[in-house]
């Protein structure tokens, strides 16, 4: 036997040996080891925003390619989204559409309000997962938020339709993007100390959303409702059941290796005010989005309300024009908000201290046609009897001036204004 036949054979039971050995030492850890394979993989990546990384760091990653057409590429059947299939219906596309119109209010936290009813945030993400020394970029991911929001005139309820679209991704050749996931997660808190006594809130069942991204590429909405139970009609007893409520959502994105996004803490946060006031609402019942901007809005083009319209504008932008008349005279309404009061001799101490006001400078104009205007409004806590002399009076058509009255009665009527609650006047051409 030569040397070489005999290195093979001693080769051999030395492999043969340390097998033997392997296969003993298996076979007395069996349970520990079966353990191990369950634990979580070491969190060695993680999710960051784009725009906190310098350009070089993204070169090469600016080619998103779309979820559906990347996971077919890679041996993935996923079916067509079907947001495609299923549109929303017509309001949620005039909003979606208004909302698109409105890109960066609607990318903010609050999302842009269109009114106390209608709220929506699209925001988009860009997201590049590297290794957590950050010495490694392994991939990209661009997707869109949406969050289009309802409150009812009407209802103590509003409505969430949430979503995750318009995915793309770009990972390198060695990760895997089809087990990368994205989650929505909501919360909300009852604002006990602003709202009337007793304030309940009742949540959806479900409020996180965790997927993989085909799952979000395929069913991308999905709807949460918070709802707030009423005992009836106990405004007459000076319970108005008012709840304010904040609802929030966290955004999380993750790969099977990563460490928790932490970038993704109260992206969307939506402010909600329930309430059964009563008449003085308009519909008994409803909830508003209560940040929402409201405006009496006046032409002064409109033939109806065309000398109110004039005397508000001459208020707000020549007040040297108006009476009472003083150096440096200033009149909220633009840019500072009014607000409205709803109790009965508030409103008829302020017209009547507007009407005196009107007689010092004009006499008596008793058979004219005419009435006195006054701004800000009687039903305002900035009116005549304020203190403050911000406020103007003007003789106007008695017709118009009705009119005029009307409008803002209307006005607080089609957005829920209770006492207290801000406005602002727009004067257009």
């Amino acid at each position: 036997m030569n040397i070489r036949t005999a290195l093979i054979r001693l080769a051999r039971a030395i492999a043969a040996t340390m097998a033997l050995t392997l296969l003993t030492a298996a076979t007395s850890t069996a349970t520990p080891a079966a353990a191990t394979t369950n634990d979580p993989a070491p969190e060695d990546t993680v999710f960051v925003d784009a725009a906190s990384l310098p350009a070089d760091e993204l070169r090469g990653l600016d080619q998103p390619i779309p979820y559906a057409e990347y996971a077919r590429s890679h041996g993935s059947k996923s079916a067509a989204p079907r947001g495609a299939a299923d549109p929303a219906p017509g309001d949620q596309q005039d909003l979606r559409q208004e909302c698109t119109n409105h890109a960066a209010q609607a990318k903010t936290a609050t999302g842009w309000l269109k009114s106390r009813f209608e709220s929506c945030q699209k925001r988009p993400f860009d997201l590049v997962l590297r290794d957590i020394r950050g010495t490694t970029t392994l991939g990209r991911l661009w997707f869109d938020q949406w969050v289009l929001g309802f409150a009812y005139d009407g209802s103590r309820r509003v409505d969430y339709v949430s979503s995750i679209e318009n995915i793309r991704v770009q990972p390198i050749p060695t990760e895997d993007a089809k087990k990368w996931r994205i989650g929505q997660h909501f919360h909300h808190s009852v604002n006990a100390s602003s709202s009337d006594a007793d304030p309940l809130v009742t949540a959806p069942q479900t409020v996180n959303r965790d997927e993989l991204l085909g799952v979000w590429d395929t069913q991308p909405h999905w709807n949460l409702t918070y709802t707030s139970p009423d005992k009836g009609a106990l405004f007459d007893q000076g319970n108005q059941q008012r709840v304010l409520l904040t609802v929030a959502m966290d955004v999380s994105a993750s790969s099977p290796n990563s460490a928790p996004f932490t970038g993704g803490s109260n992206l969307y946060h939506s402010s909600v005010r329930y309430d059964y006031a009563g008449p003085v609402a308009g519909k008994h019942k409803g909830t508003v989005f209560s940040k929402a901007r409201v405006e009496l809005v006046m032409s002064q083009k409109d033939p109806a309300v065309n000398e109110s319209a004039v005397h508000v504008y001459d208020a707000l932008n020549r007040p040297e024009r108006t009476f009472p008349s003083w150096p440096g005279k200033s009149v909220p309404g633009s840019k500072e908000p009014l607000r409205r009061v709803v109790a009965t001799k508030k409103i008829e101490d302020n017209r009547k201290k507007s009407i005196k006001e009107c007689k010092k400078v004009w006499g008596d104009y008793a058979g004219s046609g005419l009435e006195c205007d006054e701004y800000p409004f009687a039903s305002t806590k900035e009116g005549s009897t304020k203190g403050d002399n911000r406020f103007s009076v003007r003789l106007i058509d008695g017709k118009d001036n009705r009119k005029g009255g009307e409008r803002l009665n209307e006005m607080y009527t089609l957005n829920r204004v209770l006492d207290g609650d801000p406005f602002y006047v727009k004067i257009t051409n």
